[in-house]
């Protein structure tokens, strides 16, 4: 129950206070986004599988964040930061389908 309601208390505040993002920060955000949702989809699938741990999932998604904003940073600082992006987003996308692939096996049996 508390995830939903801090959930809920997030998007209020979200929608009511429309936070900005600083144009220096705006091209790390959809890959910081993308970061986190593998780790959500990572920790959903540990749930099912009776595997999950709460400080594995906080770490996993934090250093997920980072190290995908860092090396998106780091490729901005040596001129191919789109093409590090690209790549990072590709590597998440596929760990994510692979979580919700597991996940939908263990909910449909299928």
């Amino acid at each position: 129950m508390i995830p939903f309601l801090g959930l809920a208390i997030g998007v209020i505040a979200g929608l009511v206070l429309e936070p900005t993002v600083p144009s220096y920060l705006q091209p790390y955000l959809p890959i910081a986004v993308v970061a986190a949702l593998d780790a959500l989809f990572g920790g959903f699938r540990a749930l099912l599988d009776g595997l999950f741990d709460d400080r594995v999932f906080l770490i996993s998604f934090l250093s997920n964040v980072v190290v995908a904003a860092f090396i998106v940073f780091l490729g901005d600082q040596i001129g191919v930061g789109s093409q590090l992006s690209t790549g990072v987003i590709v590597v998440l996308g596929i760990r994510i389908f692979s979580n919700v692939a597991a996940i939908r096996r263990h909910i449909f049996k299928a």
